[in-house]
């Protein structure tokens, strides 16, 4: 493959990806399911952080169709993104920061936000039909468990144990 071409299939691979996020962001499930791999032989599977793995279109469209439904707002914002190729496959590495808010309560506009740290690889394949989504796996990053805010009583906080 010639840096040319490897530089092209990045580029393609990079716009399948943000076309995925765009795709939720917008809750455009016609253009979500058109991004997943549809070859009729290859599963596809899906890993939602604190979900089971999905596998077969079936279970991994209905499980966007469930977060779309429940989701008034999200906003995906991707850091420390890698592509790497192989032949006919690529795998995309990257942090998803989101901000999301649930149905509002109490005849509120918008339910509460929320931002979620989210480290993703997302595998592609390369169809007659361009790049399409193989494999989703989501995993959060767990916050710092130091506290960083003073006691309710004033006192400096503690430090925690050696």
């Amino acid at each position: 493959m010639s840096p040319t071409d490897r530089t092209t299939d990045e580029a393609a691979v990079e716009a399948a990806n943000t076309a995925f996020y765009e795709a939720m962001e917008t809750g455009d499930f016609e253009r979500l399911s058109a991004l997943w791999l549809d070859d009729g032989a290859t599963p596809i599977t899906c890993v939602h952080p604190g979900w089971p793995v999905l596998t077969g279109r079936g279970e991994v469209l209905r499980s966007y169709a469930l977060i779309m439904a429940n989701t008034d707002y999200i906003q995906f914002f991707l850091t420390d993104l890698r592509i790497s190729l192989t032949g006919d496959t690529a795998l995309v590495t990257c942090t998803e920061n989101i901000l999301s808010g649930g149905p509002a309560e109490d005849g509120a506009e918008l339910g509460p936000l929320v931002g979620q740290l989210v480290v993703a690889t997302n595998v592609f394949r390369r169809t007659p039909a361009g790049w399409k989504i193989w494999s989703h796996h989501a995993s959060p990053v767990l916050g710092e468990t130091t506290e960083t805010s003073s006691p309710e009583d004033g006192s400096e906080p503690s430090e925690p144990p050696a």
